[in-house]
């Protein structure tokens, strides 16, 4: 699995833990069929992905945290709040698995794109994310 996939992974996965599900009926319970449990098969479709808050579950997640360093910035920040490998290794394949080539491996300048890389990537799947953080 691509570093990517992981960062998406833990920051739609911990949006998704945020919703709260229906309580699961007791063992043996009788279920008694409702509206939206009837519908014909025919008639079911995937929904389609939610938009996720990326600054808002980042920003929820640094709170609970106690800490979150500059995680708008900072790809090293961003990956050690996730609890994902934030090491030179790590980072040096991001940066090949999203085609960033700015500055010298391990740089500012590539971290800093490789931060804007990863916002622009979660926008394009499914990710709401602001301006700010894309550019």
């Amino acid at each position: 699995m691509g570093i990517f996939k992981s960062i998406m992974d833990k920051i739609f996965h911990h949006s998704s833990t945020d919703i709260a599900a229906a309580p699961a009926p007791a063992p043996g319970a009788a279920q008694r069929p409702t509206q939206s449990t009837t519908v014909p098969a025919a008639s079911v479709s995937t929904p389609p992905l939610q938009a996720v808050d990326v600054d808002a579950v980042m920003t929820k997640l640094a709170s609970s945290k106690g800490a979150g360093g500059n995680w708008r910035t900072s790809i090293v920040d961003l990956l050690k709040l996730l609890d994902l490998d934030s090491s030179l290794t790590a980072r040096k394949d991001l940066a090949q698995e999203l085609s960033v080539r700015a500055g010298a491996d391990g740089s500012a300048e590539q971290n800093i794109a490789l931060s804007k890389a990863v916002m622009q990537k979660l926008a394009a799947n499914g990710g709401k994310v602001p301006d700010s953080l894309k550019d």
